[in-house]
């Protein structure tokens, strides 16, 4: 045991550690332009490819066939030396990519294997590096309307003119000095732009915000937690499993006015129907980590939100975790399809958690369809009760055993699966509908945490645990590569991987699916059995998403490398103490072995023929 003042300078080291941690621009892109755009895959106009977040690309020049063919066309070093997470995107004969801090933005030209066109270098305050959680990562700018949307990590978002990279506008939505970051990608739907925050390991409130993509001005912003009217519900009409939320249904589940530093960030990934016209996205952790300081559900951390786009106000929404006790974030992407279950075709989303537990719901009623594990080695809960006539209908049923708020304060919890960063953290998955399958890149790591008493101070880690990682029992490895049946709940087929698979994923026309991995492999296996068919080592660890573009009538496949992130923190940071990245330099040690830093585009293609 620790005595309190040593376990707050502890904490204090560990999370400051941690947090150190041509024809294109014809277009005049608002969201009307954009649905086209999306439909030709030739182009990638979104961080999420298009806006249902299925990461499949129509292409099929490059097959299960002949993939293992593949060669390095060209690369690009983006200069930066820290996790280079999200991908770029591609609109017409130009690329855009974005590096993490300092956030420089290129435009490359296809025509002339990547020249620079353009480059945006903003001039941050480097007193924002000590509160990004967790390392400098930015995850990719958006395009719309003749622009490129980019969240720097100072919380300012700008708008740069397409065509020449000059500032069209820019706006401030939150203040680093009490901890609140920009690490996520935009999104632009119709005449807006939307961000969220950073920012829960220092008690920011979370929130998701429009602004006008002609001019930056603010048009709504929906906090996380908090009153009616500022989280945009409607106690009557907003609905949890079809029923009225009721009032002050936050407020309520916060003691005191905790709920005011209350985290539930909002910095993974946006979806979008235009049908149902409604964005997707999930709410990250409560604060501070010690379950014991808040007591309640703290609603509405680790929730699913469905809202109206052009108001803000959520029609319905679903908390996964309840009163989290473990950093379970919420905030991983929001796969939109439709398929047909029981006989009936579903307007389905599908959401891989943290907490190990992969969702199936009906995206236009928040109804609930699945709940499954997908890892064996999830343990914290036993599984999520589906007896709709149930008073915990919803909820998942937890092991007191792994329930850091029943262990209580200063007891140190040993063996919770998964750990803090979860099955899956932010890298998202990919969805073909040529076979039906997700695919899954995943963590196979448990964890011991030990909450302890915090005090809040704005600007300061505001955590209250002690963590360490390892790998799941019964192996050695750190991650799989999963196929994914959520119609079902079942794992199809799984790739084992010596350390967590930290990259996106990408699904094509040609029954191809690409992963990349901490060691800097960039992968390719066959979508319906998942053997591998090819593999390159790129110049660093890989924790970006994979993408794949056509142009002058060749495919191409592109990947960013660059370890970072949480699991590359030790790399990415300079960390040597076990415990430092709240316990993910202990667990990712051997890493060091395998990969270095670096900052690089890498883009494959076939051979000429």
């Amino acid at each position: 045991m620790k005595t309190n003042l040593s376990r707050q300078v502890a904490a204090a080291t560990v999370v400051s550690s941690l947090l150190l941690v041509g024809s294109a621009h014809a277009q005049t892109a608002g969201g009307d332009d954009l649905l086209k755009m999306q439909q030709n895959p030739a182009n990638v106009v979104m961080p999420t490819n298009t806006y249902d977040n299925q990461r499949y690309s129509k292409l099929a020049q490059i097959n299960a066939g002949n993939v293992g063919k593949l060669q390095v066309a060209w690369t690009f070093s983006t200069g930066v030396l820290r996790g280079h997470e999200g991908g770029p995107l591609v609109v017409g004969d130009v690329m855009y990519l974005a590096a993490p801090f300092p956030n420089t933005v290129f435009a490359l030209d296809l025509n002339h294997d990547g020249k620079i066109l353009w480059k945006y270098e903003p001039k941050q305050d480097p007193n924002v590096i000590p509160v990004m959680c967790c390392d400098t990562v930015n995850r990719g700018v958006a395009y719309g309307d003749g622009k490129i949307f980019l969240h720097q990590a100072d919380t300012t978002l700008v708008a740069l003119d397409a065509k020449t990279g000059k500032v069209v506008w820019s706006v401030k939505t939150d203040d680093p000095s009490k901890g609140a970051t920009g690490t996520e990608a935009p999104m632009v739907i119709k005449d807006k732009v939307y961000v969220g925050v950073s920012g829960g390991e220092f008690g920011v409130r979370g929130w998701l915000a429009a602004y006008s993509v002609n001019d930056g001005k603010q048009v709504w912003r929906a906090y996380s937690e908090g009153p009616d009217n500022e989280i945009l519900v409607d106690p009557k009409k907003t609905t949890e499993f079809g029923k009225p939320i009721g009032e002050d249904s936050s407020l309520k589940s916060w003691q005191g006015d905790q709920w005011k530093i209350g985290g539930g960030g909002t910095w993974g990934w946006y979806s979008y129907d235009p049908k149902l016209n409604l964005i997707y996205y999930g709410t990250g952790n409560p604060s501070t980590w010690n379950p014991k300081q808040r007591p309640g559900d703290n609603k509405y951390s680790m929730t699913i939100f469905a809202r109206d786009p052009d108001t803000g106000e959520a029609k319905w929404l679903y908390q996964m975790t309840p009163h989290d006790q473990w950093d379970y974030d919420g905030v991983n992407e929001m796969i939109l399809s439709d398929e047909e279950i029981g006989g009936k075709m579903r307007h389905l989303l599908v959401h891989f958690d943290r907490n190990g537990f992969g969702y199936t719901l009906d995206r236009a009623t928040g109804e609930l369809l699945v709940a499954a594990k997908y890892d064996p080695a999830v343990n914290w809960a036993t599984k999520v009760d589906m007896d709709k006539s149930s008073e915990t209908y919803g909820r998942p049923e937890v092991v007191a055993k792994y329930s850091t708020q029943h262990n209580g304060e200063d007891t140190n919890t040993q063996g919770v699966c998964p750990a803090a960063l979860g099955t899956k953290d932010e890298q998202p998955a990919a969805f073909s509908p040529d076979t039906g399958l997700f695919y899954v890149p995943t963590n196979h790591v448990c964890m011991d945490y030990e909450p302890f008493r915090v005090s809040y101070t704005a600007g300061q880690p505001y955590v209250g645990a002690t963590l360490s990682m390892y790998p799941a029992p019964g192996g050695n490895n750190m991650g799989n590569f999963i196929a994914w049946d959520a119609k079902a709940g079942k794992i199809v087929w799984s790739d084992p991987e010596q350390f967590s698979v930290w990259s996106g994923a990408l699904a094509t026309k040609g029954d191809v699916v690409f992963y990349g991995t901490l060691e800097g492999y960039l992968k390719a296996v066959d979508a319906k059995t998942g053997k591998q068919l090819y593999k390159f080592k790129t110049p660093s660890g890989i924790i970006g998403n994979v993408m794949t573009y056509e142009h002058a009538g060749r495919q191409y496949v592109a990947v960013l490398s660059g370890v970072g992130g949480w699991a590359g923190i030790g790399l990415a940071a300079g960390l040597t103490d076990p415990h430092a990245g709240l316990g993910a330099v202990g667990g990712y040690a051997a890493l060091n072995d395998y990969t270095s830093l670096g900052g690089a585009l890498t883009v494959f293609a076939l051979p000429p023929s």
